[in-house]
């Protein structure tokens, strides 16, 4: 058995998709799956148990001989989350808990972390994960604070007591399919697509720092498959336990994104711009891009999905769709 807690969110269901057409199983969810989209987004899977977040200890104890693999995706992933309390129950005291249940157990893990841990950039995208690198890192919001204290104290941990095999990964922007779950805080593509689809105007946040215009804000933009792609290699095939990052390594602009989408819609591209919110402006990432040197180093060598090829697959397969869930 293999368990995925956030199973029913967007990257955790997409990568239910890909095991289930890879022949792994039996399946098993640990999530809440509370909304008609979290519901949908599962409705296709062959899942052999769905277990509340509360439950999740309980569960792993009862089948802790069946274990094969956890991936831990599960989290408060809200950007603009402020209840700390929350963050450091979901985000750090669990994940702690499973860390060292699966080291107890002899059960390989993955988990994510976030490229959010990086705050503004200043001291560039490498994912070293020694201590003293990773005590550098400035967080910019709760969330990416959340994220960075589980990978502080994943790095303390003594050799003795990891998992037989582990990952942890700063996924950058990830896109793609079963994402209506998240609303404001999925990524634009989605966001933009009905729009497009409409041959109407999408307005993008304005530029507020002199070395960027309008809408060339940039990011490292990765298509959903690839990161399961990954996910799966460092569960099944890597021989190194690291913390690594998951981009391209390519930062692309959000008019290149937001073209993409208008090509895949069949519209050229509209777009109109408004100011960065005051509550967010603060923190707002002009530029991420990872560096994918540990993981390539590692022996993950298969090429990410281009930009421009990954929306038109979200679009055509899922976002044009009837039914646009996976």
């Amino acid at each position: 058995m293999y368990v995925v807690t956030g199973g029913a969110g967007f990257i955790g269901s997409n990568l239910l998709a890909v095991m289930e057409t890879r022949g792994l199983g039996p399946l098993a969810v640990i999530d809440r799956c509370d909304s008609p989209h979290k519901q949908r987004n599962l409705a296709k899977r062959d899942i052999a148990a769905i277990v509340a977040p509360e439950q999740c200890l309980a569960f792993l104890n009862e089948n802790a001989g069946k274990i094969r693999g956890l991936f831990h995706l599960g989290a408060i992933t809200s950007t603009t989350e402020r209840d700390l309390e929350l963050l450091e129950e979901v985000n750090v005291r669990l994940s702690r808990a499973l860390w060292t249940w699966c080291a107890r157990a002899g059960v390989p893990f993955v988990y994510a972390s976030s490229a959010a841990t990086y705050g503004n950039g200043e001291d560039g995208f490498d994912d070293n994960c020694t201590l003293e690198a990773l005590a550098r890192l400035k967080p910019l919001n709760p969330y990416g604070a959340s994220k960075h204290a589980f990978d502080l104290w994943v790095a303390q941990q003594p050799r003795d007591s990891h998992p037989p095999r582990w990952a942890g990964l700063k996924f950058f922007n990830v896109y793609g399919p079963n994402e209506f779950h998240k609303g404001s805080q999925a990524s634009l593509v989605p966001q933009v697509y009905p729009v497009a689809a409409r041959g109407e105007a999408y307005t993008l946040f304005r530029s507020h720092n002199p070395h960027y215009g309008d809408g060339e804000q940039k990011r490292d933009f990765i298509f959903v498959e690839d990161c399961c792609d990954a996910m799966l290699w460092l569960m099944f095939e890597s021989r190194t336990s690291a913390i690594f990052n998951l981009g391209t390594g390519l930062a692309r602009t959000f008019l290149d994104l937001a073209g993409a989408v208008y090509h895949a819609a069949g519209q050229p591209l509209n777009v109109t711009f408004r100011d960065t919110p005051q509550d967010i402006r603060q923190q707002y990432q002009y530029f991420t891009e990872a560096r994918m040197t540990r993981l390539r180093t590692a022996g993950y060598l298969k090429p990410f999905t281009a930009l421009e090829d990954g929306v038109a697959i979200t679009v055509a397969r899922y976002l044009s769709q009837p039914d646009p869930y996976r």
